[in-house]
């Protein structure tokens, strides 16, 4: 949890101004299309949506990039890191399961990530149910739905207030 404690930069008042990147893997693209009974109705624009929202609300600067692209993905979490992004959310999809790429990238930055998962992994096809990446992470959020998302989100507000 050490990568947690610098969540924000100060401004003139006293809350802190955070920088996220919510960041998504392969497929997610499809959302509202793709098996809407695992992964419900709404499309990630929606998503995108209902956390820009929050954002506007919260004073939290953020950024959103999914792509089905393996490099595309890494050369997102060094960005933000090398920039002095404040965490990441990060659903990776299938990518989660064995993408050893993706689970070094995570562990190469000092920027505090949180996986989530629509749907619950653990209760799915066994292939599904070990994260090569949520070792490296935070913590992880799995089967809330979409609502994963703004728990995720609210947890890095929660450490921009030291709660």
């Amino acid at each position: 949890m050490e990568r947690c404690d610098k969540i924000g930069k100060k401004t003139q008042g006293e809350e802190k101004t955070v920088r996220l990147l919510i960041l998504n893997g392969p497929n997610l693209n499809r959302l509202g299309k793709r098996e809407p009974e695992v992964y419900g109705t709404k499309s990630l624009v929606d998503i995108e949506s209902d956390i820009l929202k929050l954002a506007t609300e919260h004073n939290v600067d953020i950024d959103f990039f999914q792509s089905n692209s393996e490099g595309d993905l890494i050369d997102k979490i060094h960005e933000l890191a090398d920039s002095g992004g404040d965490g990441i959310v990060f659903n990776p999809g299938a990518f989660s399961h064995y993408s050893i790429a993706l689970r070094d990238a995570v562990a190469s930055v000092d920027v505090p990530v949180v996986e989530i998962h629509i749907s619950n992994i653990h209760s799915r096809e066994t292939f599904r149910h070990t994260s090569i990446i949520a070792p490296v992470c935070i913590g992880q959020v799995t089967g809330l739905g979409v609502f994963g998302y703004e728990l995720a989100f609210r947890y890095f507000l929660s450490q921009r207030k030291g709660d």
